[in-house]
């Protein structure tokens, strides 16, 4: 099976669901969004994207995931380009981790009177680590050590590892074939570890079982940055449009709440399904840096291969 395809599919994918997610919080029609695309000069990625992209490279320079090295990583990308609408979690770590003599892990365990988030920021980002393990028996463990650089709510990092895990077994599918839906969802609710977590997941495949509508959807599993809401959704959506990107992205981000995380997640999950070829090439030629995340695509390609 030719994986590079699907790896450049969900890489782009991803980016494209971020940047085009991130135009809808002012163009929230499907028409008028469609518009703005096709007008603009440059579809510009968010956090979601710029954080994505270091995990990549922190796993191409590693060959596997080390936490110093990405939360550098991450420190990195966030001062040099601190305008991509970073939540206020990862500013606060990479602070914490400068002023003092503490890890990242130390600072994410933190957070929010020493809970740890619980939000949707270690799986937006995850699709580099999905696609170059997509056939690891540790995934779980690696998206887990991913997550805990800003992110250590049991469901930050539950949302992270389905999110993984999704993209794993979508990657690893032959391109052309179907997806056994129920066998699908169920996979992910195996490999949870979080009861909120798969009672989320459970609704979605009944969900789309009942080919329930968007808007019902949304009342069951919710839109919030909560990654057990928002995630879900978007899984919600990739399953309701598995064979067209495009109708996934506008499910993911013309109904309310994180548009642009969703539009990333879901096009993660689409891209690595469907490949490159499937994601419109008036919205790839207007990706801010597309070159370059087409780029990393290749050689986290070249890792998986060795």
């Amino acid at each position: 099976m030719k994986l590079l395809p699907k790896f450049l599919g969900g890489m782009v994918g991803s980016a494209l669901g971020d940047a085009i997610g991130e135009l809808a919080f002012r163009y929230p029609e499907k028409e008028r969004l469609s518009t703005h695309v096709a007008e603009v000069d440059t579809l510009v990625y968010t956090d979601d994207t710029a954080m994505a992209i270091a995990l990549a490279e922190s796993l191409i320079a590693t060959g596997d995931v080390d936490a110093k090295h990405l939360g550098d990583c991450f420190r990195v990308h966030f001062e040099r380009e601190p305008w991509r609408g970073y939540g206020p979690g990862p500013p606060a770590i990479f602070a914490r981790v400068v002023d003092g003599s503490i890890s990242y892990e130390e600072a994410a365990r933190e957070l929010y009177g020493g809970t740890g988030s619980l939000g949707n920021g270690a799986a937006m980002r995850i699709v580099p680590l999905g696609l170059l393990f997509h056939a690891s028996n540790g995934l779980y463990s690696k998206a887990e050590t991913t997550a805990s650089v800003t992110h250590a709510h049991a469901l930050g990092i539950d949302g992270a590892a389905i999110q993984a895990r999704a993209i794993a077994v979508v990657t690893a599918r032959p391109a052309g074939t179907d997806l056994d839906v129920g066998a699908f969802v169920r996979t992910l609710v195996g490999g949870s570890r979080t009861a909120a977590m798969r009672r989320k997941l459970e609704q979605v495949g009944e969900l789309i079982a009942h080919k329930a509508a968007p808007e019902t959807a949304t009342h069951s599993l919710g839109l919030s940055v909560a990654v057990h809401e928002s995630m879900p959704f978007a899984l919600y959506c990739f399953l309701r449009h598995p064979r067209d990107y495009r109708e996934c992205i506008y499910c993911a981000i013309l109904h309310g709440g994180d548009r642009d995380t969703m539009g990333a997640m879901a096009g993660a999950l689409s891209g690595a399904f469907l490949g490159i070829d499937t994601i419109p090439v008036q919205w790839r030629d207007k990706l801010e840096n597309g070159a370059r995340i087409e780029q990393l695509a290749r050689e986290l390609a070249a890792v998986a291969g060795r």
